[in-house]
């Protein structure tokens, strides 16, 4: 028999309309009066808070659009200049007002690191301080600040400016007033008040309906009939998703639905029984009975993650008691995981593109990929490279038997098996390298202990790696640009987890970054090495052996490329000696080419026996056509370079190049320089004061317009001459003065040492760690012949005086012991006299010199130089010279400011220099 609440329920409602509701007193009317509150409030705090939305959001896109066009601004090219240029101003202030009109905010103020303005709205303002906090911005951070500045409140964001080094050189501000902020909220008012109002009314009608179907459905039931109606009606906790428990105050469970005793594994009796007893490990059992309030707290329950809420039933005069809430967060948690994993891994291959390859040698590059794996990716990291890719040459398919060279080693722990660097690596068929280089991808050994494959290659070094706790390992191989350059391998020990699947491509990724950059330091290393091989090639490879001097010499070139420094010690007649010191401005193969062609042409030139200041001239003169085009082609002939589109016979212009030419005279201790845009030598005098020789001012080669001037000096003997190139005295950290004084500091330590000596100590010294240019050094100690292997007569204008100069030369010829060349001396003296008495003018002079030839040399006052020829059989004279070159193994004409000077030369026999 039905009950009296279920009769009642049964029963048809009487028609009751909005006045019943209005009066409140059936649950229907309680609801509807309630839903009316609430919809009010609901509606009030919308409004509220969509207003407050409104402003926030206009003031974050306000200052998202601040930030965007102050970074825009700031990474414009010619930002960074123009803060450096003298009127940063006239540059940046139309550029300024342009993108302030453009982009729509109110300023673009641009200031440098102290805060000055350069730009602003109101130019009047321009040179005032900035009004705001560019302290973060110096810093390299982005600030957004909102302030009261000259334009009054308003949002502002600062944007640092870098340059090329990555230094802050000033700060770009844009931003927006609040006032233009709070117009747009001000537009916005009436749309919403007009959705509020239409929003409450849609929100009333549908309540009123809604309740008016409750009034009907519960028959118009007081609120004391509906709850003992409903008490018996807990089938909805039964499709609740989440698990819910209710405790009352005395932390007995009252409720738990079907979810939290799926969750929890509750026993089916757990209702009336306290937290202690429902078999919970002690973080829940803490939780759970503390009824305090819990928000996401998650718990380990078996093998899943549950996500716990507790909330107190007590508060608003509520029965005391808690509610808790459970949730399954097992796949949340894993999906998070494996989110954080791959987040992980970009960084790493971000950060890998920065830090692998910053210079251009193999060796570090490979380095750099060590130390960004480790301990990131792998735990011990080892890279092997081809032979040929050390000395930047191709490097060979990998055959059977492949052998690489470890250049890299690193990892958590010092001194793993793995090998040393410098160590040869002999890849095995069998092995996952060989597999890696044959198939171009990353080869996984998950296990090292199981895979007999890669423990066969080296048992008992193997044995050493499983022992020191290297478990897992991946070979990938390290291919660019077509060419395989060798392979990375990396390991994993006990502390980490195994490699799996998903690790090999972040490993392939790491591969082929730092591969590129190796083949970058690879082609590098191969062209540098092409250079130095060209330009050591077109230097001297020894010192001619000379009783003039005694030299020494050395050449470095430069570690980011092989420049144009080149020196010589060239033999002069008169047993003098020419000293040159040249630089041509640049580096690699062309500056490299540039000046072996100088070089040459000095070599012409001085065979000439021109003075200096000539031949600087003559070599000036070659330098400026060498950066001329050549002549181009008549129409339609299709030929020349103009055709191949050259514009110099070797491609590309001289940029710039410097030479010091210098001959000593060690008859008379004269030394004659001169010196084209080159720095001043060094002199070191036996008593050990060094002097920088002031020499005149000259521009480098090739420009034109400006005479050399030599300098001619008597030195005496054991005084050394020092010539350099400016690149050792010259580099990023010292400038030309500093190096000069530390150079002479140098030289005048310890004097008297030989010129060996003097260069090992200078480089010692003043060598940089890293040359970033060549550096030449010519070290000469120079000596003075003997009196005694000199012999000079005056000759008459009188052919009858010839035969008395024979005689006087014969007895000083055995005097030195050379009798076997009086009678080839006597001819040569003979001929060189009488040319000298017929065609040339007084005063006639004649010298002999015992050095490592016999130089016979006859001046006179005439500026006509003789030619060779070659007689007819009816000519009675031409036959002089004809005998003189048949008989001296040199010979040759050299003016001088007096005349000229003919010198023949005369193989000795090997003779002791003098002391």
């Amino acid at each position: 028999m039905a009950g009296p609440i279920d009769q009642q329920a049964s029963r048809k409602p009487p028609a009751r309309g909005l006045r019943f509701l209005l009066a409140g007193r059936s649950v229907a009317g309680q609801v509807f009066l309630l839903q009316v509150v609430v919809v009010l409030l609901l509606v009030a705090a919308a409004v509220v808070e969509l207003l407050v939305q409104a402003q926030h959001d206009s003031r974050q896109e306000v200052g998202n659009r601040s930030v965007a066009v102050a970074t825009a601004f700031a990474s414009a090219p010619g930002v960074a200049q123009a803060l450096t240029s003298p009127d940063p101003s006239a540059i940046l202030q139309p550029r300024a007002e342009e993108a302030r009109k453009r982009s729509g905010v109110d300023f673009i103020v641009v200031t440098d690191t102290e805060g000055t303005r350069y730009t602003h709205p109101v130019p009047e303002r321009i040179g005032e301080k900035f009004v705001g906090d560019i302290g973060p911005a110096l810093h390299g951070e982005v600030v957004t600040e909102t302030i009261t500045g000259t334009l009054g409140p308003l949002v502002q964001a600062n944007v640092p400016v870098f340059d090329t080094q990555g230094k802050v050189v000033g700060v770009v501000s844009a931003g927006i007033t609040i006032a233009k902020v709070g117009g747009v909220v001000n537009q916005m008012l009436p749309i919403l008040l007009g959705s509020a109002a239409v929003a409450m009314a849609l929100a009333m009608g549908g309540t009123w309906l809604i309740s008016r179907r409750l009034l009907r459905q519960t028959g118009g039931l007081g609120p004391l009939e509906m709850t003992r109606m409903y008490e018996h009606h807990d089938a909805v906790l039964h499709a609740v998703r989440e698990g819910v428990l209710i405790f009352d105050g005395d932390g007995r469970l009252q409720l738990a639905n079907d979810e939290a005793r799926r969750l929890l594994r509750l026993p089916a009796d757990a209702e009336g029984r306290p937290v202690g007893d429902l078999g919970l490990d002690e973080r829940a059992r803490e939780l759970l009975s503390s009824g305090r309030t819990v928000t996401d707290e998650v718990l380990p329950a078996g093998d899943r993650l549950l996500v716990l809420n507790n909330r107190p039933t007590d508060r608003d005069g509520g029965p005391p008691g808690s509610v808790a809430t459970l949730r399954d967060a097992t796949e949340l948690r894993a999906l998070s995981g494996r989110a954080e994993t791959a987040r992980t891994r970009l960084r790493l291959l971000y950060d890998a593109s920065v830090a692998i390859g910053t210079t251009l040698d193999i060796t570090r590059t490979a380095e750099e990929l060590a130390e960004v794996a480790v301990p990131r990716f792998a735990d011990y990291v080892t890279v092997d490279l081809a032979e040929p890719v050390l000395h930047g040459e191709e490097p060979l398919r990998p055959g059977p038997s492949a052998t690489m060279r470890r250049v890299a080693v690193n990892g958590v722990r010092p001194a793993p098996p793995l090998g040393p660097e410098g160590h040869p690596v002999v890849i095995e068929p069998s092995s996952p390298q060989a597999a890696g280089l044959a198939s171009g991808r990353a080869v996984l050994e998950p296990c090292l202990p199981d895979s007999p494959e890669w423990q066969s290659q080296n048992p008992e070094r193997n044995a050493r790696v499983i022992s020191f706790g290297i478990h897992s390992l991946i070979c990938a191989p390290l291919s660019a640009r077509g060419v395989l350059l060798g392979v990375v391998n990396f390991w994993r020990s006990h502390e980490t987890r195994p490699f799996d699947e998903e690790d090999l491509s972040p490993a392939e990724e790491l591969a082929a970054r730092a591969a590129v950059c190796i083949d970058n330091a690879r082609r590098f290393t191969r062209e540098h090495t092409m250079a130095e091989t060209l330009q050591r090639s077109l230097l001297p490879q020894k010192l001619p052996r000379l009783n003039a001097i005694d030299a020494a010499y050395r050449y470095l070139p430069a570690q980011a490329g092989v420049g144009g420094d080149w020196f010589d010690v060239l033999p002069l007649p008169g047993a003098r000696v020419a000293l040159v010191v040249g630089d041509v401005v640049g580096h690699g193969l062309h500056a490299a080419a540039t000046m072996g062609r100088l070089r040459t042409a000095v070599h012409n030139f001085s065979s000439l026996d021109l003075p200096p200041d000539e031949l600087l001239s003559h070599l000036d003169e070659l330098v400026g056509r060498m950066d001329q085009p050549d002549a181009l082609p008549e129409a339609g002939t299709g030929d020349g370079p103009a055709a191949s589109g050259t514009g110099t016979a070797s491609g590309a212009p001289v940029s710039g190049a410097t030479c010091l030419y210098a001959v000593y005279d060690p008859v008379s201790g004269a030394c004659t320089l001169a010196r084209a845009g080159h720095l001043l030598p060094a002199l070191v005098r036996p008593d050990g004061t060094v002097d920088f020789l002031e020499l005149p001012q000259a521009p480098p080669l090739g420009l034109g317009g400006m005479p050399f001037t030599a300098v001619e000096l008597v030195l005496p003997e054991d005084s050394t001459l020092v010539l350099y190139t400016d690149g050792l005295v010259e580099g990023r950290e010292r400038d030309v003065d500093e190096g000069l004084q530390q150079l002479r500091g140098v030289l005048a330590d310890h004097p008297g040492r030989d010129p060996e000596t003097v260069c090992r100590d200078v480089l010692h010294a003043m060598l940089p760690s890293e040359p970033d240019d060549d550096i030449a050094l010519l070290v000469a100690r120079t000596r003075v012949l003997d009196g005694s292997r000199v012999a000079e007569w005056d000759v008459p204008g009188d052919p009858a005086a010839v035969s008395g100069v024979r005689a006087a030369v014969t007895r000083h010829l055995a005097g030195w012991g050379l009798e076997e060349l009086s009678f080839t001396t006597e001819l040569l003296l003979s001929e060189l006299i009488t040319n000298a008495i017929r065609y040339g003018a007084e005063p006639i002079h004649v010298r002999l010199i015992l050095d490592r030839a016999l130089i016979c040399e006859v001046s006179d006052g005439g500026s006509t130089a003789p030619h060779l020829r070659y007689a007819a059989s009816t000519d009675e004279g031409g036959r002089g010279l004809f005998l003189v070159a048949q008989f001296a193994e040199r010979w040759g004409t050299r003016y001088t400011a007096q005349g000229k000077v003919i010198w023949a030369e005369q193989a000795l026999a090997p003779v002791t220099p003098p002391e």
